[in-house]
């Protein structure tokens, strides 16, 4: 593909938006059309982008001939129904938003997908681009002399309001365990280099939203959770997530250990969430601690201001449009493949059922 990337977006909310933000940065992308039902957030949009156009169906947002390639953006009960309806009527590059699914169900349809569908499917984790991430990626073995533990911790603020109130409810959502974290079940298969075998899990709803009421129906949406995953290789990974912990200096701390020392990834969360009288948020790091008398090393890893001023992710979007921007027009392969995707909600969906029935779950 040699002609400008043409998007045409499917769902235009908080996350659309920041998309919209970023394919704004790559050079040669721009935004043609978007479908998405919701009248204050095509408003937000069109301040985005001057002349946007609106479809009324998906049908006629494909049916468009400059758009070229699609971002699934909507929410994720959302994402099957329209991966089939972009394959049956015009199949073209696609980056979707995680989790890839959301009802074990439709695990089946995901794997029919794979094996047909003629063009790159891109699943978006963009904690894999996190700058300090990335960069614990680049060095991990090297500093750990091979991973044999994981450890991922996630200290943040509760659910964001969004259209409709979707993510409130684990039927839309496909639970906490599944929508906000198979991005760190991709990252533990990513870091290990391995499948998973076994999951085990604690986790349950204990702070908040527990005062709302949707329809006359109490969220029902976890906010903490511990996950201990055993892998093919021998290697073990645990999550701890809290979403009651606003304020946390680093929103996600990430530690990887082998027989030869440890690395760690020190990740702030949005900078519009810092609480005001506490100053800038601090900059992301990345510690190294060889087993040897020399001590720990400690790096600052900054990202550029233009990046955090696009999107909630330390810059990570951005990148990963670039990448995704580069596959498209080369016909290169995704680096979140759909099986990956699948891998991701497969683990979110055994931890929450190990959590709800106290039993290990055996992949």
């Amino acid at each position: 593909m040699t002609t400008p990337l043409r998007y045409g977006i499917i769902g235009c909310g908080m996350m659309g938006q920041e998309h919209i933000r970023n394919i704004a940065l790559i050079d040669g992308a721009d935004v043609f059309a978007v479908y998405e039902p919701d009248r204050a957030m095509q408003a937000e949009s069109a301040k985005l982008v001057p002349g946007l156009r609106f479809a009324n169906s998906i049908a006629e947002l494909l049916a468009m001939e400059e758009v070229n390639v699609v971002l699934i953006a909507s929410p994720n009960f959302r994402h099957v129904e329209q991966l089939e309806e972009i394959a049956k009527l015009r199949a073209l590059p696609i980056l979707v938003e995680k989790p890839l699914y959301t009802d074990p169900a439709d695990a089946v349809r995901i794997a029919r997908l794979q094996a047909v569908y003629p063009h790159l499917v891109w699943v978006a984790m963009e904690y894999r681009y996190m700058p300090p991430i990335a960069a614990l990626l680049e060095q991990a073995d090297a500093a750990t002399g091979g991973i044999r533990m994981l450890t991922i911790r996630e200290h943040r603020f509760p659910f964001l309001e969004k259209v409709g109130d979707w993510n409130r409810f684990n039927h839309k959502t496909g639970g906490t365990l599944v929508e906000k974290c198979c991005h760190f079940f991709d990252l533990m298969r990513l870091v290990l280099k391995s499948d998973p075998v076994r999951v085990m899990a604690s986790g349950g709803q204990s702070v908040n939203h527990l005062d709302e009421r949707y329809g006359g129906q109490t969220p029902d949406i976890w906010d903490n959770a511990y996950v201990i995953v055993d892998f093919a290789n021998g290697a073990r990974a645990m999550l701890e997530l809290c979403m009651f912990a606003e304020g946390s200096r680093y929103q996600e701390e990430i530690s990887a250990v082998g027989p030869t020392g440890k690395i760690e990834a020190l990740v702030p969360g949005p900078g519009r969430f810092w609480p005001d009288h506490l100053g800038a948020p601090p900059v992301p790091k990345l510690i190294v601690s060889p087993r040897d008398p020399k001590g720990p090393r400690e790096l600052d890893i900054p990202v550029d201001p233009e990046l955090l001023e696009a999107g909630d992710h330390n810059g990570s979007t951005y990148y990963q449009h670039k990448y995704f921007a580069d596959a498209a027009r080369t016909g290169g392969q995704p680096h979140v493949s759909l099986a990956d995707g699948a891998w991701a909600v497969r683990m979110g969906l055994a931890a929450q059922q190990s959590a709800a029935t106290g039993q290990a779950v055996l992949l």
